[in-house]
């Protein structure tokens, strides 16, 4: 039997940035997706996981639309595998996970690149950690229906222990750049709204659209290709949610870069900033963020916190704090007290960190 996991991510800053060839600088999370796969001289693959009654079998031969439901994810990336010349074995597959469905970390990724390490180990094949990623987001992307980048396969098979991973997606390269707040006396802060993390009627479609047909308007094929011009550069554009959308990617490439400065510098007051610059923009630029994220963020803040922002795609999903590590009480109590009287549920509270990538 091979066992296999990977980490789900939260992305400290650089939201949609990745389809437009820009920055971002996740984490990989201690949460993790074990996929355990015993392969056998059969042509199905038969998974079961625990979050699902019962199991679903899988032919290996597969095709976009074949299988429906949370086993496209394991299907797409047999397909993919398959598409991509690996003679992907048969066998029965189990899945375990303690990474939160539908919150915005990435719990998609995890399970396919879990999947992956445990097929192509199986095959006996190695395949570099950039092309596993392709794989993953060509799964997602062709056999899901989910138009992802690759910032979150990307997260799972490159993690490392107290560093956050600075990719460049124009070159689709990554970079580990140390990150250890509590080593300066800072907390991550994780808050889980319980808002589910979804791509409602298609918004994520609608803002990918939107970048491109700025992209497109300024006669370039990323918006990367003028993020040194600034965003006056948008004056050329004429529709003013286009714009925004577009305004949004250019600043925030800048602050994945100025974060990752103030990293360097053990500055977490202006990283924390940054972080709550980033929210706004989001909220205003980009209109991904929800009312019940914006109590949290604003709460945090205003108890203490350096800065907060909502990590993921957005629409749901969860809010990450720097917050002083003597705030951390003060500041849980206060953006619960916030939901509470704002009628949400709880979220709920946990401290994070940086974390190893699939193995």
């Amino acid at each position: 039997m091979i066992s296999y996991s990977a980490p789900g991510r939260v992305n400290l800053i650089g939201e949609h940035t990745d389809y437009n060839g820009g920055f971002a600088l996740p984490i990989a999370l201690p949460q993790r997706t074990t996929v355990a796969f015993s392969p056998a001289e059969i042509d199905t693959i038969t998974v079961l996981s625990d979050a699902a009654d019962t199991s679903v079998r899988i032919p290996v031969d597969t095709a976009p639309g074949g299988i429906t439901g949370w086993a496209a994810y394991v299907a797409g990336v047999i397909w993919a595998l398959r598409e991509g010349g690996v003679a992907v074995p048969g066998g029965t597959m189990s899945i375990r996970s303690d990474v939160p469905i539908g919150s915005g970390l990435s719990s998609s990724a995890a399970l396919e690149c879990a999947v992956l390490g445990a097929l192509t180990c199986a095959a006996g094949v190695q395949i570099d950690r950039i092309e596993q990623a392709r794989i993953g987001q060509r799964a997602e992307n062709d056999y899901v229906g989910a138009p992802t980048g690759l910032l979150d396969q990307l997260s799972s098979l490159f993690g490392e222990v107290n560093s956050a991973l600075l990719i460049d997606f124009r070159d689709v390269a990554v970079h580990p750049v140390p990150f250890d707040p509590d080593a300066s006396g800072v907390t991550l802060l994780l808050f889980e709204s319980g808002q589910r993390h979804g791509h409602v009627d298609g918004e994520y479609a609608a803002r990918r659209a939107s970048c491109e047909r700025a992209a497109a308007g300024l006669g370039v094929t990323s918006l990367r290709e003028v993020q040194h011009r600034g965003v006056q550069v948008l004056d050329g554009i004429a529709d003013p949610v286009d714009v925004r959308r577009a305004r949004h990617v250019l600043t925030e490439n800048e602050r994945v870069l100025d974060f990752v400065a103030a990293c360097g510098e053990l500055d977490f007051a202006a990283a924390g900033r940054l972080f709550t610059a980033s929210h706004a923009s989001m909220r205003d630029d980009f209109e991904i963020t929800t009312a019940h994220l914006d109590v949290i963020v604003d709460a945090a803040v205003a108890a203490g916190a350096l800065g907060a922002r909502m990590t993921g795609g957005g629409f749901g999903g969860c809010v990450i704090a720097l917050v002083p590590a003597e705030l951390t009480l003060k500041v849980g109590d206060a953006v619960r007290a916030a939901v509470t009287a704002a009628g949400y549920a709880e979220p709920d509270l946990s401290r994070v960190y940086a974390a190893a990538g699939a193995g």
